[in-house]
């Protein structure tokens, strides 16, 4: 009798020493000290649960004081939610109810007990809709307080760590559970640590062999890391130190179920795994508002030590994930030839990337929580989906899943196949993923049995069927939206293959066309029809003569023949198209001199290919935003703002950059490029035409139009003036009936 009295002594010890940490964490934070009501939901707790004990021989109060824990330093939460996680099992597994807990502790922690009760038996089982409308009912109260879930989330990781006490078979339903539900759901709420240790820790009971093989692997590739890490790491706090930036510098090692997803997806053994390492800078911003402009300061010193990949920048600071993540990825080749990802985040980020959400969350202890952009999105979907009423309970978890959980969609086929997109994929993207045929051959897609155009972004739950012609149609303007890897890439290899077969005609026409004026046809004579066009190479012009685009004639013929055309035409294509400007003068000032990089420049019609040239890469007219970039040979190209090119050039040649200005008043015409798309209908053309001219008397240069299967598209050039022209005239035509996009272009 005194040893069994000796031993619940010593658990008595144990329970209070482990309740006096959860205290010692939570004075520790910055919520209200509101110590008597957690010692009051404490008590309560111990007493209700008393004699009760876990699979694992310990008491059951060890359980909600570890998720309790859990909700403060790894969530973030306060007092409401302290006492909500003691409580959270005392409603389903002793006599007390939710009224009593409410009667003792208000509303609002009554609310979140009973939240966390309705849905205390998991999701799945043997009555799969009974464990679905568990869900549902966690969603319903989620909706009304986020941290019925968060808490909930907590309660699931700290059942994960100690599943070791369960049956295997119990093990496999709840890791199974925690990877399909928990992980993602901790995810898209931001916590990414949790959601982290929740898949590692699922992997582990449902694959051990390979968990083991996996771990056993990165401690024999550890040591290498760390010099590897070491060496890198060096010179860059050289760098920082200089700059005066308090920061740390950890490295950031990929997690087990990350490393057997990616072997598993790409088909690769694990030493083919490259970015098993990463590097973290973690930094204290000057000041808040500085905050940005240290994380792209940080990223300059850097990258001046090692060489960027061009493609693998990834600003998450200017635009952050729905989740609230936040940071600046860049991706540098160290010096052993290896790639390693550098993340760049303030102390704040890194915060919100610990815990989520609940780390800029500021709850009122009385009330609900403060407006959040990003949560208030998430929560009016949630209630979409419950407002919509499922034939199947299965259907409800699954469209839950589809809307709130992945970064990727799940689109359907017309037989109800399920394909797996990333997310803002588009019809065209559909396509190429069904079959590159398809792709090939699509001329529109009905989404849910609507016609709509190739261009449609996709969501989770649309059922697509793609319209294909016998002809093939692929258009360069289809790269504009093609988001996917296989779309784009399979669009280029064909027109690649298109403008070889447009080249040969050309040639033909070319030899045609020597024939007729009785000249032998030389390199020489090729390069003056190049020149005439203003086109880069012999490849370029026979292209556009294969493709009609010019037709070889009496201008072509005057060139050859040695009638000189005035210099200014080769500037028609390139910059405006007014046939009646005169020839422009050369001038013996050097733009260099004209130009002082301390002011704006500003861009007259006057100085326009004198002083300086748009460039041919993102063709600006007045209105764009633009810069100017001033090259080694003295000449100064106008860019538009977003321009790749440009801004290759800012980060490699910020000195010679020059700030530009449109004047107001320019009198030169500017040939643009209108794309159309919509649903094809009688007098549809005319419409069109009659806006176009009715619209600030715009001069056209061409239409063409393509119609097929009730969809029609085409491009149209015409001169303008500036950006408010192409502004009102997109406008105007947006309003003809059936037309469903309209959009300025790039040839």
């Amino acid at each position: 009798m005194n040893k069994q009295t000796e031993k619940e002594k010593a658990e008595e010890v144990m329970i209070q020493e482990a309740f006096q940490e959860l205290l010692n964490d939570y004075l520790a934070t910055k919520h209200r000290k509101r110590i008597e009501i957690i010692t009051k939901a404490f008590n309560f707790a111990n007493e209700a649960h008393k004699g009760i004990r876990r699979r694992s021989g310990e008491p059951y109060i060890m359980h909600p004081i570890a998720v309790a824990k859990i909700v403060c330093n790894e969530i973030g939460l306060g007092s409401t939610s302290i006492c909500s996680a003691l409580l959270h099992d005392v409603v389903e597994d002793t006599d007390y109810t939710v009224d009593d807990i409410e009667n003792i502790f208000g509303p609002k922690i009554a609310q979140i007990v009973d939240g966390l009760t309705k849905i205390s038996g998991g999701i799945f089982g043997d009555r799969a809709s009974a464990q679905a409308e568990n869900f549902k009912k966690l969603l319903l109260t989620m909706s009304d307080d986020i941290r019925v879930i968060l808490i909930k989330i907590a309660d699931r990781l700290h059942n994960m760590r100690t599943l070791g006490s369960m049956l295997p078979s119990k093990q496999y339903k709840i890791a199974g559970e925690t990877l399909y539900i928990y992980a993602p759901l901790a995810n898209r709420l931001g916590l990414y640590k949790i959601k982290t240790e929740l898949e590692n820790l699922s992997f582990k009971y449902e694959h051990p062999q390979e968990y083991e093989f996996i771990s056993k692997k990165l401690e024999e590739t550890a040591a290498e890391r760390d010099v590897i890490f070491k060496t890198f790491a060096t010179p860059i706090k050289r760098e920082l130190d200089k700059m005066g930036i308090q920061y740390r510098i950890i490295a950031r090692i990929k997690s087990i179920y990350s490393i057997w997803n990616k072997m598993q997806t790409k088909h690769i053994p694990f030493e083919e795994i490259y970015d098993i390492l990463a590097v973290r800078v973690i930094f204290e911003p000057r000041s808040k508002a500085e905050e940005l402009n240290d994380c792209f300061d940080i990223y300059v010193a850097i990258s001046k030590i090692y060489k960027p990949h061009p493609d693998r920048l990834r600003d998450w600071v200017s635009h952050p994930k729905a989740n609230g993540y936040q940071a600046l990825h860049v991706t540098l080749m160290a010096n052993n030839g290896q790639w390693i990802e550098v993340q760049i985040r303030s102390e704040r980020m890194n915060d919100i990337a610990e815990q989520g959400f609940a780390a800029h969350w500021k709850y009122k202890e009385g009330g609900g929580s403060e407006d959040e952009g990003e949560l208030e999105k998430w929560l009016k979907t949630i209630k979409e989906i419950l407002d919509d009423p499922q034939p199947d309970a299965m259907d409800f978890l699954d469209t839950i899943k589809l809307n709130l959980f992945a970064s990727e969609i799940f689109v359907f086929t017309p037989k109800g196949d399920i394909k797996t997109m990333p997310q803002n994929s588009t019809a065209l993207d559909f396509a190429f993923a069904l079959h590159t045929d398809i792709g090939i051959h699509c001329i529109g897609a009905k989404v849910n049995h609507k016609l709509v155009p190739l261009s449609h972004r996709l969501q989770s739950g649309d059922q697509v069927e793609i319209l294909t012609s016998q002809q093939e149609r692929v258009e360069p303007f289809w790269e504009n939206f093609a988001t996917t890897a296989k779309a784009k890439t399979e669009i280029a290899s064909y027109l690649r293959k298109k403008d070889r077969v447009l080249q040969v005609e050309g040639d033909k026409a070319l030899v045609s066309f020597f024939k007729d004026i009785d000249i032998k046809q030389s390199p020489n004579l090729v390069n003056k029809l190049v020149t005439l066009h203003s086109l880069k190479s012999r490849e370029e012009l026979t292209k556009a003569v294969g493709s009609g685009e010019i037709l070889l004639g009496d201008l072509e013929k005057e060139q050859i023949l040695g009638k000189q055309v005035p210099t200014w035409k080769k500037y028609l294509t390139f910059s405006f198209g007014n046939k009646t400007d005169k020839e422009m003068p050369k001038t013996t000032e050097s733009v260099e001199q004209r130009v002082d990089p301390k002011k704006t420049f500003i861009l007259t019609s006057e100085e326009l290919n004198k002083t300086y040239q748009l460039a041919s890469c993102c063709h600006p007219i007045p209105g764009d935003s633009v810069l100017g970039y001033l090259d080694e040979n003295g000449r100064l190209f106008i860019h538009k703002r977003q321009c790749p090119v440009a801004t290759r050039l800012k980060s490699s040649f910020g000195n010679r950059i020059i700030a530009t200005a449109w004047d107001d008043n320019h009198t030169h015409s500017f040939l643009v490029i209108i794309y159309i798309k919509g649903i094809d209908s009688l007098g549809l053309l005319n419409d069109i035409t009659q806006v176009i001219s009715r619209q600030l008397n715009v001069n056209i240069k061409n239409i063409t139009f393509n119609t097929d299967d009730g969809i029609f598209e085409g491009k149209i050039k015409i001169y303008v003036h500036d950006v408010d022209e192409v502004n009102s005239l997109t406008e105007e035509l947006k309003k003809i009936q059936g037309i469903k996009q309209v959009s300025r272009i790039e040839e």
